[in-house]
């Protein structure tokens, strides 16, 4: 049985990390066919627009894409063409694990910890963003929901649920930003009160920061608001190496979003140094929600002998291989 997904393959260094990735998809087996779609300065240079009507209906049809970085260009339209898909099609849950792996320069080596940021509200919604005439004065609005909260508590506990895990830890700013993370929280305890076998915690942001630099074995699953959870996941990423081991899921009800959470790093475009794990990582999670575990551990295990064998890795994990030799690596240990 096969499945098309879409496949965006991005900017700068995009390109070469998709490629890298779909080697490996191939070397699976895993029953994929892929439909390829343009965003970003790739879809305006052939299209003249960021986000195609094509794009879209390509990821409506087949409600899973697989997504290289892209690039939002300075000046109006889309803030961010990232945060505009996640509004198109809902995708409430960006989840994003940080998980330790050989032979990098990381500072630990026993870090496995799961942030669940709500993706779809909060700071990022930016309402009212106005610029006083004077340029004096900023101001942007900031919106959170009992439903945004309630879905995406309930998603980290049922994540957790589901994979075994024992502890979801809130983070919030409820101490001093009483409305909105204020009722972020309430929800949490709400939702949690229905989850009596997985332990529960309340953390405040900055206290959280500090935990995760010093005990971050205490964590878990993190679940978070939007711009909490962006800054927490990527200093989860620095625990383990950095961001180009960090991948990310975009999940709604419908569709979902599997990614690279890196830049398009421009200044290395082409040269064949980037590292496709990232997008790697985050193939394998999309393996997993398209009912794919086997072949997901299958990846994510020879991404690890890859790694334990020093076989072929970029220059940022200490090696001298290219993108496509260290897919090649990988490939031949799934």
């Amino acid at each position: 049985m096969t499945q098309t997904i879409t496949v965006i393959r991005g900017d700068g260094i995009g390109p070469e990390i998709m490629d890298a990735t779909l080697f490996v998809l191939d070397a699976l087996n895993a029953g994929l066919t892929y439909e390829y779609a343009d965003a970003g300065l790739a879809a305006l240079e052939k299209h003249g627009e960021l986000m195609p009507a094509a794009t879209l209906e390509s990821i409506k049809k087949n409600k899973v894409a697989l997504k290289s970085p892209l690039t939002t260009p300075v000046g109006g339209g889309f803030s961010s063409i990232n945060v505009a898909l996640r509004r198109q099609f809902d995708l409430y849950a960006n989840v994003r694990p940080a998980i330790s792996f050989p032979n990098t320069k990381a500072r630990y080596d026993d870090i496995d910890v799961i942030t669940v940021r709500e993706n779809t509200e909060g700071a990022y919604l930016a309402e009212g963003q106005e610029v006083s005439a004077d340029g004096e004065t900023a101001f942007s609005g900031t919106r959170i929901t009992r439903k945004g909260s309630e879905r995406i508590v309930r998603y980290a506990f049922e994540l957790a649920k589901s994979t075994g895990r024992k502890k979801v830890t809130a983070v919030h700013k409820a101490n001093i930003i009483k409305s909105t993370s204020g009722l972020f929280l309430d929800v949490a305890r709400e939702v949690a009160a229905k989850y009596p076998e997985i332990e529960f915690q309340e953390m405040i942001v900055d206290n959280a920061c500090m935990q995760l630099v010093m005990r971050p074995e205490q964590f878990d699953v993190i679940v978070t608001t939007n711009l909490f959870g962006d800054i927490i996941s990527d200093l989860c990423a620095g625990l383990v190496g950095g961001l180009g081991l960090a991948p990310g899921a975009n999940i709604g009800a419908d569709v979902a979003i599997f990614e690279a959470v890196h830049g398009t790093a421009p200044d290395i475009a082409g040269q064949g140094k980037a590292n496709p794990c990232a997008l790697l990582l985050g193939a394998a999670q999309m393996l997993d929600h398209i009912g794919q575990p086997q072949n997901a551990e299958r990846l994510r295990k020879a991404i690890v002998a890859t790694m334990e064998a020093k076989d072929s890795l970029t220059g940022d994990l200490g090696g001298t291989g290219s993108t496509m030799e260290f897919a090649k690596a990988i490939a031949s240990r799934v």
